[in-house]
């Protein structure tokens, strides 16, 4: 019997009638505890020279991350030039676009990437229309990184049932949301029309600019300008993909860095709010889980802490439905963080895809858990696939390669 079989046991032990209820609350907070250091990193004093130099770290990788953008914006429109839309064809139908963002976000295990780099290509010319689906498909490609997780539980057969649900309840919110709001976005342009009525304010009369309010483009240009001229050389196309493939690397760095630094900086805070938050009501805990994912800069990690203490029976499934939902909703500050960096005649359309993902998340939210029958289907869609997989683990790796690998290639195949 493995060690977490009899962590499982002790909680049955913790339910029978002769523990009497002083016991069972010392119990409970001990429990709390002990998974929650077991779920996340351990806070390790620093010095206050130490914390200053990882601020000032965090600054500048929040620098790169406005600069990447900027290089991924300017190489777009340096290697199409006129021809942004021809080259985008292939990711025009929606379908397509929608499994371009799940398998790129599935690859890369982080949503805040992926949302970045299509920031970047919208501030070069694609289309805010074609990137709608693409965003939507991003949201569901992040849910692999708790859903692999959940494995961890897997030598323990109730254990893995509860951990795994806790997972995959994230995978059928998102792939409900999209079920519901594709076809809408489809028929009648919600999102693109919610999202346009935000940043109309900031456009101008036959100019679609933020130079009003452009205070990152002084910063950024001359880096670019600076490594863009030599690759010009080569010929724009070449200087425009080299642009682009070190915009993109800088994207992924740059995020990978702050959200470490975040984490280190912030765990102990994040930690805090998440168990204050526990049986305070599911508005509580969408708002701690939004908070959270902002502190930590990544949904992933706000989902991933909940995969153990649901499987380990600290809280239940429908306990960390909430957080799951503001982890979706505060992972979307990283695309705005991203939108600021653009300048020129896309500037306001690469804010607009960035508003898309949180109306997106937020109608999302407030539409499927705001309907109650509509809010149980991801928790009977997380039970059904759980049970499933406690009885042949195959089910697993099968719906781990069916959801982002096989049906995601296969409708690629076939819209090519």
């Amino acid at each position: 019997m493995t060690p977490n079989c009899h962590i499982t046991e002790i909680f049955h032990l913790y339910y029978r009638p002769q523990f009497q209820q002083q016991t069972k609350l010392r119990f409970r907070r001990s429990m709390e505890k002990i998974m929650m250091n077991q779920a996340t990193t351990a806070a390790t004093p620093i010095s206050s020279t130490t914390r200053w130099l990882r601020w000032a770290n965090l600054a500048f990788m929040l620098y790169l991350l406005l600069l990447a953008v900027s290089m991924v914006g300017s190489g777009f429109k340096l290697a199409t030039g006129d021809q942004a839309k021809v080259l985008f064809e292939f990711a025009s139908h929606p379908v397509a676009g929608l499994m371009i963002g799940l398998v790129a976000t599935a690859l890369i295990q982080s949503s805040s990437t992926v949302t970045s780099i299509i920031v970047g290509l919208v501030a070069g010319g694609l289309p805010v229309e074609t990137a709608i689906p693409m965003v939507m498909g991003a949201n569901i490609g992040t849910t692999v990184t708790n859903t692999l997780v959940s494995l961890g539980h897997v030598r323990c057969k109730e254990e893995f049932k509860r951990a795994f649900a806790s997972a995959t309840i994230h995978d059928f919110f998102n792939l409900l949301a999209v079920a519901i709001f594709l076809p809408l976005e489809m028929m009648f342009g919600i999102l693109e029309k919610v999202s346009h009525w935000l940043v109309s304010p900031l456009l101008n009369t036959g100019d679609m600019s933020m130079k009003g309010f452009d205070f990152i483009k002084p910063i950024t240009k001359p880096v670019v300008s600076a490594v863009k001229g030599p690759l010009s050389t080569f010929g724009d196309t070449f200087a425009g993909v080299a642009l682009i493939v070190l915009g993109i690397a800088t994207i992924f760095v740059a995020i990978t860095v702050m959200g470490k630094l975040m984490k280190s900086l912030m765990v102990g805070r994040a930690r805090d709010i998440l168990k204050n938050a526990i049986g305070r009501g599911p508005i509580h805990g969408i708002v701690s889980g939004s908070i959270v994912t902002v502190l930590v800069q990544s949904s992933s990690t706000t989902t991933s802490l909940m995969v153990p203490l649901v499987g380990t029976g600290v809280l239940k499934v429908r306990d960390v439905y909430p957080f799951t939902l503001g982890a979706n909703i505060g992972t979307c500050i990283t695309a705005l963080l991203a939108a600021t960096a653009v300048s020129g005649e896309f500037a306001v359309f690469a804010l607009q895809i960035a508003l898309v993902h949180l109306t997106f998340n937020v109608l999302a939210t407030l539409f499927i858990f705001g309907i109650p029958f509509l809010r149980e289907i991801p928790i009977k869609g997380a039970e059904f696939i759980s049970e499933m997989a406690i009885k042949n683990k195959a089910v697993v790796a099968g719906y781990l390669l069916a959801v982002f690998i096989f049906i995601p290639g296969s409708i690629l195949a076939l819209t090519a």
